[in-house]
């Protein structure tokens, strides 16, 4: 008989706070019959096939999750990790946060995962939960980036798609001319990228002209973002707003609805919108992340991994889940029922793609060998450094003022400032 399944759902705003605070005064009964807490960012929905299916192999552990706002999520765990609240066992922790995270005292050591852990994920995955030498938590998600194609607008415009294949992928210089002509042919905006200010979906721009990550040095901590390639990718990506192709008002993750209704002719975003576009009227397809003429041809990549809290009174049960969610394809494949993003398991990866093709009919097709394609070729991770947390939000603010006119070239030399002295701490 399966087990009732408990899921929390979030609390916003005042709520979060609470939550926070209550947690950190309560904690939670140790032992093996404990459930699980599991923290996220995540629609609970999202984690009901993974959970139902733990449960079902592991008679007498149960799990609970509970969901914190995106917005809220970073600023919330931090808080109540470093309190020592023992609330929590399982956690989620953005790919490039690892290293802080565990510098600070807030993960588990996994040494008891290293083999099998890198045997589940590709190198770059796995390294991802790599700081000083020891592993601290487990890839769960990997991700890539496309381009989704308006084809009813460049029909408007009498321009020829490009296609899936990526032998056949565009340049920026050629995207921006097609997006052009969609919108003297009527199309409101002609480019648009998802997240439209933050370094995840804008570091292969830099990365493309030889640019760099931003990060550099042997322990990480020591910063290149004003370098000529990347003020001239910055000039590129300002250009865009400056010039109307892509719109100041709208910000990251409002993005998608403009496409979907189409307002858009080429639009920037992940495996989970073929899901959030199956539904929409326009008659779109995928094609490869555009690069610079004479440039590298770049993807990112990462994702969530899961780790554990040092202060888990339940850290056998913990483990038990981490390694069913990360380590077993069945349990990897299961978080991924849900929603559309790339198991980090390669062999839950290789069961899962054959969905993407149908996820909306004949629109959808090639998006899985297209995956495939750039997650083995053109991936690049974000920086894994102890400084990431304070690197990337000068980075989005620095984006998001080179969006709204600022010049690149001075701004991106603030922001190395910046950059330099929110690091001081850390060396």
């Amino acid at each position: 008989m399966r087990k009732r399944q408990r899921v929390l759902a979030s609390a916003a705003g005042a709520a979060t706070l609470a939550l926070v605070a209550a947690a950190c005064s309560s904690g939670s009964e140790g032992g093996a019959d404990a459930a699980i807490q599991f923290l996220g960012p995540e629609d609970p929905a999202y984690f009901e096939p993974l959970i139902e299916a733990f449960e079902a192999e592991h008679e007498g552990l149960t799990v609970e999750y509970t969901q914190v706002p995106f917005d809220q999520y970073n600023s919330t765990v931090q808080q109540r990790l470093t309190a020592e609240d023992d609330s929590i066992d399982v956690y989620a922790v953005d790919q490039p946060r690892v290293p802080w995270m565990a510098a600070q005292g807030l993960l588990e050591e996994l040494p008891e995962y290293e083999e099998a852990g890198r045997a589940a994920t590709t190198e770059g995955q796995y390294s991802t939960g790599i700081h000083d030498g020891r592993l601290w938590a487990l890839p769960v998600w990997n991700s890539t980036q496309m381009m989704f194609v308006n084809q009813d607008a460049l029909d408007e415009a009498g321009v020829e798609a490009p296609g899936t294949d990526p032998a056949d992928r565009w340049t920026w210089e050629r995207t921006v001319e097609a997006a052009e002509a969609a919108q003297d042919a009527g199309t409101e905006w002609g480019l648009l990228m998802e997240q439209t200010e933050y370094y995840y979906q804008l570091q292969p721009l830099a990365e493309s002209l030889g640019g760099g990550s931003g990060v550099v040095g042997d322990d990480m901590l020591e910063q290149d973002v004003s370098n000529a390639e990347w003020v001239r990718a910055m000039e590129w990506y300002g250009a865009t707003f400056e010039d109307g192709l892509s719109p100041r008002g709208v910000g990251s993750f409002e993005t998608s609805p403009l496409f979907a209704s189409g307002d858009v002719a080429f639009f920037v975003g992940g495996p989970w919108d073929l899901g959030v576009f199956a539904d929409s009227d326009v008659d779109w397809t995928v094609a490869p992340l555009p690069y610079f003429e004479g440039g590298e041809q770049v993807t990112p990549s990462g994702s969530w991994s899961w780790g554990i809290n040092p202060a888990s009174p339940n850290k056998d049960g913990a483990k038990a889940f981490l390694e069913f969610a990360a380590i077993d394809p069945e349990g990897n494949l299961a978080s991924t029922e849900r929603q559309t993003i790339i198991p980090a398991n390669t062999e839950a990866a290789a069961a899962y793609l054959p969905r993407v093709d149908e996820l909306a009919g004949e629109r959808s097709a090639g998006a899985a060998d297209l995956i495939a394609h750039e997650v083995e070729n053109t991936a690049v991770v974000r920086p894994v450094s102890v400084g990431y947390a304070q690197f990337e939000e000068v980075m989005n603010t620095a984006f998001a003022d080179i969006r709204n006119g600022s010049d690149p070239g001075p701004r991106l030399e603030q922001a190395g400032g910046q950059v330099e002295a929110a690091w001081e701490p850390l060396r």
